[in-house]
């Protein structure tokens, strides 16, 4: 009887003896690279913009802590360290300009220095997260209430490298000299060939049509320069991918039911929770007027918002002559300060990563990351 209640003494201390906490299993930084950019393409990013990985430490390099920031300070790098992160996601990217030299003279390069002693990688996603369908601008729209919302300047669908950027399409003079052409052109890499019958002036010819990368185009039309006793009537066309309907910089936002400016405004503050805001009325109106459709940008908007139709402009910042030009079209502005219209959003992003990279990497938000710029 003892050594049964002995047994199940034992049995029941080993059961209720707390498990361990594990760190996430983590995943190879190029693994989680590949996971970023499905959320937010690199291809969505203006052309001005350096995204994508700026800082790498030598591979192999695993990911088991990423750390979100908007703004990556060497306050807010010191913040990751202590973290333990492996990867640092800043939004906005910390080397913008070419940097001429790597020391300790300035807080930048200091930056790429610790981070590099540290075995800590930066990416930076920037526009590319903002034109995402899931970005910095849909979470901006999301403060305004129930509306429609749709990118103000859409984006295109991504390509693949080895996509074909142009068409060329050409007839063959000669039956007889097919086997040459195809033989030719399809020797050419990263252009594919495809031929089809048709009928000019009445005469049967062979038409091929090939898509090509810029590289295969150059090689194509330096063929072509050589040998135009084998085709004729040659058409050279650039190829588009078509426009995204949720994807794009900007958002022109529609309210289901309209509102006061006054309502507008205390909906911002709400969101991205702010005391204040800074406001130019519109020509001709006042907190009480009526609105319904917004353009918003977040950081600054002067660039994508400049000539857009609507009741209210909302965003970070823009140039004194941009809200001049606006309010005299009875367009009112709001503006927040360039990163408290971004900020907010990391506490989203940090619930999208986790999903998204499966659990597997633990995601901290940086706790010193802020604007630079308070009123007082």
């Amino acid at each position: 009887m003892l050594a049964s209640r002995g047994r199940l003494l034992r049995t029941a201390v080993r059961l209720s003896r707390p498990r361990a906490w594990r760190s996430p299993a983590g995943m190879d930084l190029q693994a989680v690279l590949a996971r970023l950019k499905d959320l937010a393409p690199l291809s969505f990013a203006e052309s001005w913009d350096n995204v994508g990985l700026l800082v790498e430490p030598s591979p192999p390099h695993a990911v088991r802590t990423l750390f979100l920031t908007v703004d990556l300070t060497e306050a807010a790098l010191q913040e990751a360290l202590r973290a333990r992160a492996d990867l640092v996601l800043a939004y906005h990217p910390p080397i913008f300009r070419p940097l001429a030299s790597v020391t300790c003279a300035t807080w930048k390069e200091r930056l790429v220095v610790r981070a590099l002693e540290g075995r800590v990688a930066i990416y930076s996603p920037h526009t590319a997260l903002d034109a995402a369908p899931r970005g910095v601008n849909a979470w901006l729209a999301k403060g305004l209430g129930a509306c429609v919302s749709r990118p103000i300047h859409p984006s295109r669908a991504p390509s693949h490298p080895t996509e074909g950027t142009h068409r060329v399409e050409l007839s063959v003079r000669h039956t007889q000299d097919l086997s040459t052409v195809l033989s030719s052109l399809k020797g050419v890499s990263d252009a594919s060939v495809t031929c089809f019958p048709a009928r000019t002036d009445g005469e049967e010819q062979t038409r091929l049509s090939l898509n090509c990368t810029p590289e295969a185009l150059m090689r194509v039309v330096a063929w072509l320069a050589q040998n135009q006793q084998l085709y004729e009537k040659t058409e050279i066309l650039a190829l588009e991918k078509p426009l995204l309907q949720h994807a794009g910089m900007g958002r022109l936002c529609t309210l289901d039911e309209s509102v006061s400016l006054a309502a507008v405004i205390e909906r911002v503050k709400r969101h991205l929770k702010l005391p204040h805001v800074r406001l130019a009325l519109g020509v001709g109106r006042t907190l009480d007027s009526q609105v319904r459709d917004v353009a918003l940008c977040a950081g600054s908007g002067s660039s994508v918002l400049r000539g857009v139709q609507a009741d209210l402009y909302l965003t970070g910042e823009m140039s004194h002559h941009d809200v001049l030009d606006a309010t005299s079209r009875g367009i009112s502005v709001i503006l927040c300060e360039h990163s408290n219209t971004e900020r907010g959003f990391l506490s989203e992003l940090r619930d999208l990563l986790s999903v998204h990279l499966e659990n597997r990497v633990q995601v901290v938000l940086s706790q010193s990351d802020k604007d630079p710029l308070c009123v007082v």
